[in-house]
C-alpha cells in the first residue's frame, strides 16, 4: 500500500486539535492549532542537523494540506 504524504488526523478527546500526519521520513505528527509536533523518529546529530533546515518546510507544507483538504470538503 502506497501512504500519502500527509493525512488528517482526529480525536474527540482534543476537540480543538487540528492534527496531520507526516508518513514520509522524518515521520511526524503536527498540530496546526499550536504548532507542537511528535517526532516518530530517533535522530542522530547529522540527522538533527538536516531536520533543523527542514522543518520550517514541513510545517509550511502540513499547513497547506490542511487548507487544501479544507477546502475540497467545502466543495462537497
Amino acid at each position: 500500500m502506497e501512504l500519502p504524504k500527509f493525512l488528517l488526523g482526529d480525536n474527540t478527546d482534543c476537540a480543538d486539535a487540528i492534527f496531520v500526519i507526516h508518513t514520509e521520513f522524518p515521520r511526524f505528527l503536527i498540530n496546526l492549532v499550536d504548532d507542537e509536533i511528535e517526532w516518530w523518529e530517533d535522530f542522530d546529530g547529522e540527522d538533527q542537523e538536516e531536520l533543523e533546515v527542514q522543518v520550517a518546510t514541513l510545517i509550511e507544507q502540513a499547513s497547506e494540506f490542511y487548507d487544501r483538504e479544507m477546502e475540497r470538503y467545502q466543495k462537497d
